[in-house]
């Protein structure tokens, strides 16, 4: 059995449908949310990482898709490393970010740091799975569109953006196969970008044009924070999103290439395959 935790994020979601192509019947999910839905051949358990008892989700797992965020990213990471021990987990996937190979300093990067370490005291086999920033953020736009005008922080920043389709079939492979036990992958896409690139790219599929406007990244919390986002974390967030100022989130790997066997997908391919996700541009 494979368990997989945050199911039903953009990356957790896409594990799900990897894996039901060989594993349907041996897939199961947590997930706080009892009314959450998923495809059939998933056996789903109602669970909170940071409360209660895990051993009930993790009885008879062999394999364990480690999703956590927020600020209890280690702290969870924790909890459920010591289930899995105590359940004879063979091996834990982890989905973390590529600044802790490269000495980021930022919280949640820590945070992923110490989650790491956690596992790698456990005994337990691992694979880390580092990508750089989800071309899926871009969703976060949508709003926008209408307006035919994006803002967005760091107009500077360039990062190799990874589709979390991607992500999921290395993480499946690592769950499914031998050849990944202590093996640190770090994800990304074909092309470094830009938020303007990135914005041209979508106006592009979406058939408008598009502008692109730096904004400052406090204004940003500030709108996070009016959505309902707790405010520290709004702010450390912000500053993960600052890392794609830094030179190695621009540059790329052959990761997805290497364990998938097929090149990884580019932000047009993203684009068009969630096109509808995005309203129709405003007509003057």
């Amino acid at each position: 059995m494979i368990l997989i935790t945050g199911a039903t994020g953009n990356v957790g979601s896409e594990v799900v449908r990897a894996l039901l192509t060989t594993q349907a019947g041996r897939v199961r999910v947590l997930t706080r949310n009892p009314d959450a839905v998923f495809p059939g051949g998933v056996h789903k358990v109602v669970a909170d990482l940071g409360d209660g008892d895990l051993a009930p989700a993790l009885d008879g797992v062999t394999a364990v898709f480690l999703v956590t965020d927020g600020l209890n990213i280690a702290a969870y990471d924790r909890r459920v490393v010591a289930a899995a021990k105590s359940a004879g987990v063979e091996r834990i996937v982890k989905l973390s970010v590529r600044n802790v190979g490269h000495q980021g300093n930022d919280p949640i990067s820590d945070l992923h740091r110490a989650g790491e370490e956690a596992i790698r005291d456990s005994g337990i086999g691992w694979t880390f799975l580092r990508p750089t920033a989800f071309m899926s953020n871009a969703l976060n736009w949508a709003g926008m569109i209408p307006g035919q005008v994006v803002y967005a922080p760091f107009a500077d920043g360039r990062a190799a953006v990874v589709d979390p389709a991607d992500i999921a079939a290395v993480a499946a492979a690592c769950l499914t196969e031998d050849g990944h036990n202590h093996r640190v992958y770090e994800l990304t896409g074909p092309e470094p970008l830009s938020p303007g690139d990135q914005v041209a790219l979508l106006g592009k599929v979406l058939g408008t044009d598009l502008r692109y406007a730096e904004v400052d990244p406090e204004d940003t919390i500030a709108q996070w924070v009016a959505y309902g986002m707790p405010e520290q974390y709004a702010h450390a967030a912000m500053e993960l999103f600052r890392s794609t100022t830094e030179p190695y989130n621009s540059e790329l790997t052959g990761d997805v290439a290497a364990v998938t066997g097929r090149p990884a997908r580019s932000f047009t391919d993203w684009a068009e395959a969630h096109g509808a996700a995005f309203p129709a541009p405003e007509v003057s």
